[in-house]
């Protein structure tokens, strides 16, 4: 296979293939140094499960960016929940990665063995089932995700309203991630040559959702799917872009992605929510980069509905996660790292998640 330039179905790539690619990547980089960036969580763990660095030329870095929305959310919307949950005595409801996430004063496995109730679900909707079981306890859903999980997150809003649960609330923490990017590109921390998009947030928002936000900068974007050949073979599209000064937002994942994305899914949380400032860890308040509860909706507001006596403060600790996830450290730089953080005693949100970087050079890389 001597022409790269089109492949239909990358996921059929053999060994030979691969090889070739492999090759071609090698030949691009081997006149310069090269850095770049996977925001993707699960482009992290793929890229680190797969062994993908270590066949790739040693002056082409790659870079991971804040693509773990576990490893992305805050201390304070932490601390808030695990306070809320023991002044009001209510129930949680979440996924099952954010009970380890250790804020100020503790997880919400912490709280659990305090002997709050504290519920994992698999399905938003379940949440629903919970508190029509159990009247007379109020109970606080956490809306935390991306893009990809927000449609699920607010057709449950919708059914919350229309069955008429009064003992459900919800605590928005989800982020949108075109800001996110472009707050990493404007702060300057890192110099990079072309950035790994998102492949299943891209499915929802789009090509052109990018483009909106990348538009002004010199920088080849290339959405990729999670395979070990979609990434190879994505690397080396960008690798092209990058060697011949092609800038803009490109896809290697045309079976699931396009220009338009998911008009539905948007419509419909387009018609829950709206967008506001959020709160990034290691990256702070980005504009326009959350989403609350439109007016309509605001009843079911946990932070309308359930206030603290005091505001949060947010104890400083010597986990270095939020420079992991701007990309300025690698995690076996931070000086916890392997020693007294582990995926079993995770001392901050990176070495929870299954997508955070931590957990991913740990399991993959920690040798």
């Amino acid at each position: 296979m001597s022409n790269l330039s089109y492949i239909k179905n990358l996921t059929k790539l053999g060994p030979e293939e691969i090889q070739v690619i492999v090759q071609k990547i090698h030949d691009l980089a081997k006149d310069g140094e090269y850095v770049i960036m996977e925001f993707c969580g699960t482009h992290t763990r793929e890229i680190s499960r797969y062994g993908i660095r270590s066949i790739l030329p040693k002056n082409l870095e790659l870079k991971s960016g804040p693509g773990c929305p576990v490893c992305v959310t805050a201390d304070e919307d932490i601390d808030y929940l695990i306070g809320i949950a023991e002044k009001y005595d209510l129930g949680v409801i979440t996924f099952g990665d954010l009970v380890n996430v250790p804020g100020s004063n503790g997880s919400l496995n912490h709280l659990r063995a305090k002997g709050k109730e504290v519920k994992v679900v698999y399905s938003p909707l379940e949440s629903i089932r919970i508190a029509l079981q159990n009247p007379q306890k109020n109970y606080v859903m956490v809306g935390i995700g991306f893009e990809t999980t927000v449609p699920s997150l607010a057709y449950t809003i919708k059914k919350i309203v229309e069955l008429g649960v009064e003992n459900l609330f919800y605590l928005s923490l989800h982020k949108l991630t075109p800001p996110a990017m472009k707050a990493l590109l404007d702060a300057g921390e890192i110099k990079l040559d072309g950035i790994i998009g998102p492949g299943h947030v891209s499915t929802i928002v789009g090509i052109k959702r990018w483009q909106e936000y990348l538009k002004n900068y010199k920088i080849p974007f290339v959405i990729m799917g999670f395979e070990p050949e979609d990434v190879l073979y994505g690397i080396y599209f960008l690798m092209k872009k990058i060697k011949n000064g092609e800038y803009g937002v490109f896809s290697t994942y045309t079976r699931s992605v396009s220009s338009e994305g998911n008009v539905f899914a948007q419509n419909l949380v387009d018609e829950v929510f709206d967008v506001s400032d959020s709160v990034w860890r290691g990256l702070g308040v980005i504009p326009k980069s959350g989403l609350e509860l439109k007016p309509k909706y605001s009843h079911l507001d946990a932070r309308k509905k359930f206030a603290l006596d005091e505001p949060v403060k947010v104890r400083k600790t010597a986990c270095r996660c939020g420079e992991v996830l701007r990309g300025v450290l690698k995690p076996y730089e931070c000086p916890l790292f392997a020693k007294v953080c582990t995926p079993t005693n995770p001392k901050g949100p990176c070495m929870v998640s299954s997508e955070g970087t931590c957990a991913a050079y740990y399991l993959y890389e920690n040798s």
